[in-house]
């Protein structure tokens, strides 16, 4: 009986740790500022895919010429994905539909773009891509960018 009690004591604390963990590294990731949600669909097909598949949820962060993409569930400090200002194209905008709805943010409105050859999408909030559109367009003068 006391070692199940231990055994359970174990795995409740490892699991307050863990969740103690994701907390922390967001909170890191977020403390520079410049921090918004972020659904990210990278190397998708030509035709929109609505089946809701390939979505991963993250937080992405302005970094000077960059977007930092972070995943949200994960332990890694490192961006999952590096966007460079100058290589992004945005090629349309979508709202969410079929079971795309379901696997987004209630409020998300899809951005396809090109980032060095390779077709994604971003889905954010409205207030998000606002402020994601006017950061592609406020690139210093000699960069060229492509806003659809």
């Amino acid at each position: 009986m006391v070692l199940a009690l231990t055994v359970c004591g174990i795995v409740v604390a490892l699991v307050v740790l863990g969740l103690f963990v994701f907390g922390l590294r967001r909170r890191l990731i977020q403390r520079s500022g410049g921090t918004f949600d972020c659904s990210l669909r990278w190397d998708v097909p030509e035709k929109p895919d609505t089946s809701g598949k390939g979505w991963s949820y993250g937080v992405a962060r302005y970094n000077g010429d960059r977007i930092e993409w972070y995943r949200v569930f994960s332990y890694a400090y490192r961006p999952r994905r590096v966007l460079e200002r100058a290589a992004i194209e945005v090629a349309g905008r979508r709202l969410p539909e079929g079971e795309e709805e379901l696997a987004l943010l209630s409020d998300a409105v899809v951005l396809t773009c090109l980032h060095r050859g390779t077709r994604l999408e971003l889905a954010m909030s409205e207030d998000a891509l606002t402020g994601f559109l006017a950061w592609l367009e406020a690139a210093p003068p000699g960069q060229r960018v492509n806003v659809a």
